[in-house]
């Protein structure tokens, strides 16, 4: 069954499914390798790695592309990621969604914020008409070429106009096709059942260190109804925190001995970026090549 398939399959279940973010390849391979299901890779996480800057929309569509790309080629679940406001309008949607089907993503999500995109937890946001936000919706399913990559549908209305209006939009985005429909900083469990009761569809809830501390649980997601919940930043501030903590050890003590501790082992490392593999491939390349020319040596 394919990444997308099983990312469907997910968001059509009736169990909470956890789904850490990565902030790059190696990150997405060791949450695989602890046995998750399904990643999401966000913005946020993106702009931390690769510009060490705030989510305010810096990048563009071709080095989100490419950054997923990686992410998506480290693994073998499912990758679920931020595709910000589709990078401009219909046409500039429609290339989006090509070039991050290509680089192997199991399902995006598009924001119905005005273009450049920041963190949906950040001052400063604006909206587009929700026409115009629709005819996105429409652009990006009718660009899919694979029926099962996932297309949800973001609006960050809440924080900006009203929850009415957060509801509204998501119902106008269903109606459109979307296979899902998210409002942005619906985050406290009555205000989950809400979306609930009122949008069609999947509710998958957001973790984000970038929000604060919730008063909620996994638990009382999962007896709400949630299918899944995101942890798109816990991986970008665990790495963070890990290497500024040995840093400041190596300078303090300047030494790398009281370092070795808080370290990866180097065989653990190796497993997790497939070393053995990467030998045995090439020795059984370097051998057919020398057996191809013994055969012609002894013609």
């Amino acid at each position: 069954m394919s990444a997308r398939k099983r990312f469907r399959q997910i968001m059509n279940g009736k169990r909470l499914v956890l789904m850490p973010g990565a902030y790059d390849a190696l990150s997405a391979r060791v949450i695989e390798a602890e046995g998750f299901e399904a990643m999401v890779a966000g913005g946020y996480a993106a702009i931390g790695s690769m510009l060490a800057q705030a989510d305010m929309g810096q990048s563009n569509m071709r080095d989100y592309a490419d950054h997923y790309a990686r992410v998506c080629a480290a693994v073998e679940i499912p990758v679920y990621v931020d595709a910000d406001t589709g990078f401009g309008g219909v046409n500039n949607v429609r290339q989006m969604v090509r070039a991050f089907e290509a680089a192997g993503v199991a399902g995006i999500f598009i924001s119905d914020q005005v273009f450049p995109n920041r963190c949906g937890y950040l001052p400063g946001k604006q909206l587009i008409p929700v026409e115009q936000m629709l005819a996105k919706v429409k652009a990006a399913l009718d660009a899919r070429r694979d029926p099962d990559l996932y297309i949800a549908a973001r609006t960050d209305a809440a924080g900006v106009t009203s929850v009415d209006d957060a509801i509204a939009r998501c119902q106008l985005f269903m109606e459109a096709g979307a296979d899902m429909a998210k409002p942005m900083g619906f985050d406290t469990i009555p205000e989950i059942k809400r979306a609930m009761r009122e949008i069609p569809g999947p509710h998958m809830a957001t973790l984000s260190q970038a929000a604060g501390p919730k008063a909620r649980s996994l638990s009382e997601l999962e007896a709400a109804g949630v299918c899944s919940a995101t942890f798109p930043s816990i991986a970008l501030f665990a790495a963070a925190n890990a290497v500024r903590n040995v840093v400041r050890l190596l300078k303090r003590s300047d030494s790398l001995a009281p370092c070795q501790e808080h370290l990866i082992p180097l065989d653990d490392y190796y497993n997790l970026v497939g070393l053995k593999d990467l030998l045995a491939r090439e020795e059984s390349y370097d051998k057919a090549a020398a057996e191809l020319v013994q055969k012609r040596a002894a013609e």
